[in-house]
């Protein structure tokens, strides 16, 4: 069968503009770890769909706004990560839980702004979900429930794993050159690990099962050629799913693993996706874990950013940071072949290149292809 996608979903920048519009600033989308910004004055800065957006820690309460000054446009919050107060460094306004400006210096002799202009100054805040330890943020004014993206299971099992991952974490971001559609089509095709990983992951892991399970998926031969906003959302559902999909080839057992409470009793290879562009994985039965956040930069250019963290220590033990490092550096060779493999297909795409051809196996694939183009290339929403 003949894919939906056509070379111009991965090199337009019309088409990247959509997405930015009609899926990044409407969905939930991952804005980083509850535990990241537990403490007061905490906060997180992200990019997402071209906003600049930072999550802080008001005495323990969460809120997200647009990380814009509402006097002169500077940035209130300007590294990745930190711990100070909502305080522009332009001018030092400061901001409160309301997104009001709490204290604005020198206002009575310079600015002498009218009450009721003063009242109505707020940064613009953002709907903010946390489900256990991973935080989900959505642009939209009016943000579909996140019960409405992701169903019941997947938000429990999510909820359970993640409130396992320990309070230290690694991060790292490799800048790519691929299309971010490239990465989840890649991820929701099991088959290409024994081929791109044969001498890395496949060694240790089989995926056989998950490839039997995406080829019992509902194809989209029973869809309706025309999706009503009730059809495109029970579909938007399917797209994010997570559970036991590897079996080791014999488990492997270290001695760090005895200083940290295992999430779980199965030895497998767990995958969470959740749509539109969040990867976790323990690739060892819950004794760790790893994120992959793949943010779209431009038609080409991803940027993976990639987080590791154990399940939580039982006690400090003195080379948790090592084996942390040792994680992402075997990480970083499964990454590594992923990444060259899809630099490698964006290369070859071009305006007048052929289109994919896809097999049985890949109905996933077809699926999510079917409510993309559906959403993209028309005037639906999501």
């Amino acid at each position: 069968m003949q894919s939906r996608m056509v070379p111009r979903h991965y090199l337009s920048q019309d088409v990247f503009d959509r997405e930015q519009v009609k899926l990044f600033r409407k969905l939930w989308v991952f804005a980083g770890l509850r535990t990241m910004v537990s403490r007061h004055n905490d906060f997180l800065g992200r990019t997402i769909a071209g906003i600049p957006v930072v999550i802080q820690n008001f005495d323990g309460e969460l809120k997200a706004f647009e990380n814009v000054c509402v006097h002169r446009g500077a940035r209130l919050q300007c590294a990745p990560t930190g711990n100070r107060p909502l305080v522009c460094p332009y001018h030092c306004w400061k901001y409160d839980a309301t997104g009001a400006p709490s204290k604005i210096p020198l206002h009575d002799e310079l600015y002498r702004y009218p009450d009721d202009e003063r009242q109505s100054m707020r940064l613009r805040q953002f709907a903010l979900r946390a489900v256990g330890n991973v935080l989900f943020i959505n642009l939209a004014d009016d943000p579909l429930p996140i019960e409405e993206q992701f169903d019941h299971a997947f938000l429990a099992l999510l909820e359970s794993s993640s409130n396992a991952y320990d309070t230290e974490v690694m991060t790292t971001t490799f800048r790519a050159h691929f299309n971010w559609k490239i990465g989840y089509e890649n991820l929701r095709d099991p088959n290409h690990v024994g081929f791109v990983h044969s001498k890395s992951l496949a060694r240790s892991v089989s995926f056989a099962t998950a490839v039997d399970e995406v080829m019992n998926r509902e194809g989209t031969q029973d869809l309706p050629p025309h999706l009503d906003q009730s059809a495109r959302r029970a579909l938007l559902r399917q797209f994010s799913v997570g559970g036991a999909e590897g079996t080791f080839k014999g488990a492997a057992h270290y001695d760090w693993q005895a200083n940290v409470e295992r999430w779980g009793d199965q030895d497998a290879y767990f995958n969470w996706l959740a749509y539109p562009n969040l990867h976790i994985s323990t690739g060892d039965g819950g004794f760790s874990f790893s994120i992959e956040h793949h943010v779209p930069v431009a038609p080409g250019r991803t940027d993976m950013e990639i987080y590791w963290m154990t399940a939580k220590k039982r006690a400090p033990y003195a080379y948790a940071s090592t084996v942390l490092t040792s994680k992402m550096h075997g990480s970083k060779l499964v990454v590594g072949e992923d990444i060259q493999i899809m630099e490698e297909v964006q290369a070859a795409v071009h305006a007048d290149g052929p289109v994919a051809r896809q097999g049985d196996y890949e109905g996933f694939n077809k699926l999510v292809e079917r409510w993309y183009v559906d959403i993209i290339d028309t005037d639906h929403e999501v």
